[in-house]
Order: C-alpha cells, then sequence, then structure tokens
C-alpha cells in the first residue's frame, strides 16, 4: 500500500515513451489492415475493438509487457480480423458464423413481436429511432430493419420492388400473414 499515490520517475517515464509508440504502432497497422477494421461493428468486429484497446492499457501500464510483446499482440487480433473478415466475403458459411443476417421488425403497418423478442428490441425503441429520423407517425414506413451493426433502418414506402436494397433482410413466418 506504500505505492498507492506514486512508485517513482521510472514508471511515468516508461509510460510517457511506451504510449506514443504503442499508440502510433496501433494507428499504422489499423491503416495497414484497412477500413474494415473500423467499420461500423458486428460482434467479432467488437470483439477485436475491445482486444486491441486492452492490449494498448496493458502495455502501456504493466511493466512486464514489453513494447515488442504489444506489438505482436496487434499484429495477431489484427491479421485475425482481416483474415475472418477476407473469408467471410468469400465462403457463405463463414460468413453466416460470424455474422448475423439483418431481421426484419416492422413490415407495412405491422410490428414482428416474434422477430422483436428474438433480438431484444422494445415498441419503444423502434418509437424513438423513427422520430431520431424525423418520421412523425409509422404510415409512411414500409420496414423497419435490424441491422447486423445493431441500427434500425428505416425503409419510406416501397414503390418500385425491383432490385430492393433488403434481399438479405431474415423474414419472419409472420410476414406473409400480413
Amino acid at each position: 500500500m506504500e505505492n498507492i499515490w506514486f512508485d517513482g520517475w521510472d514508471n511515468i517515464l516508461r509510460i510517457i515513451c511506451v504510449i506514443p509508440l504503442a499508440y502510433v504502432t496501433m494507428i499504422i497497422l489499423l491503416r495497414v489492415s484497412g477500413k474494415r477494421t473500423l467499420s461500423k461493428m458486428n460482434a467479432f468486429d467488437f470483439v477485436v475493438t475491445i482486444a486491441l484497446g486492452s492490449i494498448l492499457a496493458n502495455v502501456a501500464v504493466n511493466q512486464n509487457i514489453p513494447i515488442a510483446d504489444g506489438v505482436i499482440a496487434f499484429l495477431i487480433f489484427i491479421g485475425f480480423q482481416y483474415v475472418f473478415t477476407w473469408l467471410s466475403v468469400r465462403i457463405k458459411f463463414f460468413k453466416a458464423l460470424i455474422t448475423s443476417k439483418p431481421s426484419l421488425i416492422f413490415y407495412k403497418g405491422n410490428f414482428i413481436h416474434r422477430a422483436m423478442k428474438k433480438e431484444r428490441i422494445a415498441v419503444e425503441e423502434i418509437y424513438s429511432a423513427t422520430r431520431q429520423k424525423g418520421f412523425s407517425s409509422l404510415n409512411g414506413i414500409d420496414m423497419i430493419i435490424f441491422e447486423t451493426t445493431g441500427e434500425i433502418a428505416i425503409i419510406e414506402k416501397v414503390t418500385n420492388r425491383e432490385n430492393t436494397t433488403f434481399e438479405d433482410v431474415e423474414m419472419s413466418s409472420q410476414v406473409n400473414r400480413i
């Protein structure tokens, strides 16, 4: 308990040197790995981001972790993220393994409660999302989709059904009854 406030200048000097080096290294690796590493996140991307932050924090304050170990850990996590996303673009099974499908939660005036329950979305959250997008009523909305990133997408009344953007949306069997 004697070193609770100050443990010496060596620790502070190490932190002053390590953080800029680790930070710059992480930025360079993220830029090299591409935009996907920093894109809107699905669950897999979120885990990688949290892990990178944890590694950076540990390298910064833990004297027993050399910078080289932190750089190797950055490389491995960013490498996994790159390989997994590369595979998911090329292999459908792999994509299904690491990402979910968007879910239809509102269709032509009706909430799809089974899908909402599965995704753990309350009606109030849908109301809030529609207000944030500038809608005062659900009447002008054809569909509301819960995206893989956790965002709620709102589709206004669809007039042309050709080449729509919701081909990959998981449609509930309830939609057929509506």
